[in-house]
């Protein structure tokens, strides 16, 4: 079923079409929690508050054909407030190890290398070319202009090329 008719179903009240639209993004949903917050706990806790603040505002939803714009906004928000709850007191096993050199970093896979970015470019890759939205839906999932997805798109792609030259 085409998304703008499950969305709008799921307005009106149909729980089972929600599920359906959920599970259709559920796993670019947790890859983008996974990169944003590591943790498995957190992605956990971020992807149910996420979901349940989407229920909760679907019938706001002005235009259903950016739904999945709108659920990935949801869910940076609640990594976001999952961060900022977090206290600034490191565990010692959570700190991660140092590289012993260039040369183990030069192993590191494309996904790897892209989830050492930024925190502001690593999401811009994400959405961008992973979840394949437009740069205009880059944009007002991160509420920046389209010029600012595309300079963290241009700055992700030299680091890159500089961490990955084989594979770039």
């Amino acid at each position: 079923m085409e998304i703008t008719k499950l969305v709008a179903k799921a307005a009106a009240g149909d729980s089972d079409a929600f599920i359906t639209l959920v599970k259709q993004l559920e796993k670019p949903l947790n890859h983008m929690a996974k990169s944003i917050l590591h943790k498995d706990e957190d992605v956990a806790d971020a992807l149910q508050e996420a979901i349940l603040k989407a229920y909760k505002a679907l019938p706001s939803l002005r235009e259903p054909k950016f739904f999945k714009t709108w659920m990935f906004r949801i869910l940076i928000n609640e990594c976001n407030n999952i961060i900022a709850e977090r206290s600034s007191a490191v565990a010692y096993e959570e700190v991660p190890p140092i590289a012993s050199g260039a040369d183990d970093y030069g192993k590191v896979d494309l996904r790897e290398a892209v989830d050492r970015l930024d925190e502001s470019q690593r999401i811009a890759v994400i959405l961008h070319y992973f979840q394949d939205l437009p740069l205009r839906q880059v944009a007002q999932v991160l509420d920046i202009s389209e010029s600012a997805v595309k300079m963290r798109l241009l700055r992700a792609r030299e680091s890159l090329q500089k961490t990955l030259p084989k594979l770039i």
